[in-house]
């Protein structure tokens, strides 16, 4: 039996996988603001999914993980930052632990069983309250020296024009970050610049964008084509880079109508390969990839 848990900000969703794949179990707690409690609760989940196991268990969590020194820079869980994380958990739940990156995760378990299955290199990405990114190579995370590897959204916005708006400060400290413009507040800050719809009679959140393209509105359509050039854009230095097999997506972004083919169709524009044989589709395990993913984590 391999478990996978999903840290987040509010909740702890974990699973517990059998050798093939199958899901045996899940659960799913809220996240305690706290040090301390978070080992508990971490603890306890583990023994509601698999009380009699030896084995070892993943742990999926935002920010930036060193694998090496099992330390997290956490932004939505300050509480871990600069401790021993990996170390303590293991202590607390009484079995080897090892954690990853959430966008990592994703991407593994993607890789794993999913949308991208059998493909040796894999760029996964998230679109959601905020941009992150993955990278796996034959059915492994590449993580990098410093953790960092796939931290894609925080790179500026390449070819940048007018119709993009102005940069604005991101959460990261620097200005006109990727994440500023593909994430679901960029997107609504988008589609008011390009129509000056400022949310008080037409509302200007991501889902509704959606909707109103799809019943027909030209200016939410216009909003989601430019969001799609933004995000072609923005994956065709990756291209360049990584060349990967495919390029997974997921989030609530990734929901978009029509976001994986208007991408396609675009990216060869910018990228050196004019017609790349990169593919792009979204995730098939969604929401669930994280604690999957994490579950992978141990794949002997």
């Amino acid at each position: 039996m391999r478990v996978g848990i999903d840290l987040g900000g509010t909740k702890i969703a974990a699973v517990a996988l059998g050798a093939d794949g199958a899901e045996l179990a899940r659960h799913r707690r809220p996240t305690p603001r706290d040090y301390d409690a978070t080992l508990d609760a971490l603890a306890e989940t583990v023994a509601a999914l698999d009380p009699f196991g030896t084995g070892g268990v993943g742990i999926s969590l935002p920010g930036i993980v060193d694998p090496s020194a099992g330390m997290v820079r956490a932004v939505n869980l300050p509480w871990l930052a600069g401790r021993p994380f990996a170390e303590d958990a293991a202590r607390r739940i009484g079995r080897p632990v090892r954690i990853a990156n959430d966008a990592n995760c994703f991407t593994l378990s993607e890789a794993t069983d999913g949308a991208a299955v059998g493909s040796a290199v894999v760029f996964g990405i998230i679109l959601g309250t905020g941009v992150g990114g993955g990278i796996v190579v034959d059915g492994r995370i590449l993580p990098g020296a410093n953790g960092l590897a796939g931290e894609w959204g925080h790179a500026p916005l390449p070819w940048r024009e007018e119709a993009d708006g102005l940069p604005v400060p991101c959460g990261c400290g620097k200005t006109g970050c990727l994440e500023t413009v593909l994430c679901g507040a960029g997107l609504s800050r988008l589609h008011r610049h390009l129509t000056g719809d400022d949310g008080t009679g037409n509302a200007a959140d991501p889902q509704e964008i959606a909707a109103r393209a799809l019943a027909g509105d030209p200016a939410a359509a216009a909003t989601l084509t430019r969001h799609a050039d933004a995000l072609a854009r923005a994956l065709a230095p990756v291209l360049n880079l990584l060349d990967p097999d495919m390029v997974v997506v997921g989030g609530g972004l990734s929901a978009l109508p029509g976001l994986c083919e208007s991408v396609a169709q675009r990216w060869g524009t910018w990228a050196l390969a004019a017609a790349p044989r990169t593919r792009m589709a979204v995730a098939r395990h969604g929401g669930e990839s994280g604690m999957r993913g994490a579950a992978r984590l141990w794949p002997e």
